[in-house]
């Protein structure tokens, strides 16, 4: 099961590379507040998450109370309470404290930029250094040292 934030949507879109998540995951599950954030409009046209099949929209119904969900932002919080009960899920998530979190509560998580990795080592994107700098060029930043990192593990370094 993967589960993701509102991040990784925003980020693919802004260079067309939307359609990785199901070429590399099949299905993608969202909270109700992923789908509200994506609908909220921007600079990047994140289009309507209710009308892609391979994304599925949940509510979140937990029990599940950590103070420190409460420092995130409502997607980050909704996404980590829905992959919560499955310990074997991977979150996609890109905030740190979000990340930390995820890692806290024993899920696996990878970000846009292990999306963009997996997508090269499938062969599904011609170079993951050409995708994070054209996210750059539409305003999307990772760090560089990420970018580094990853880039020489595709061996694009």
């Amino acid at each position: 099961m993967v589960f993701s934030n509102t991040t990784p949507f925003i980020s693919l879109s802004s260079v067309q590379l939307l359609h990785l998540l199901p070429s590399i995951f099949g299905e993608v599950i969202v909270a109700t507040s992923v789908v509200d954030e994506c609908s909220e409009g921007g600079r990047i046209v994140v289009p309507d998450l209710t009308g892609l099949p391979w994304v599925h929209v949940q509510a979140v119904q937990s029990e599940l109370h950590l103070p420190a969900l409460f420092e995130l932002d409502r997607g980050e919080r909704d996404t980590l309470l829905l992959a919560a009960p499955h310990p074997q899920a991977l979150v996609l998530m890109d905030e740190k404290l979000g990340r930390n979190m995820a890692e806290y509560m024993g899920l696996q998580v990878t970000g846009t930029m292990g999306v963009l990795a997996k997508a090269r080592s499938m062969g599904l994107i011609p170079s993951f250094l050409e995708a994070a700098n054209e996210m750059r060029l539409q305003g999307i930043y990772f760090h560089e040292a990420l970018i580094d990192r990853i880039a020489a593990r595709v061996g694009e370094r």
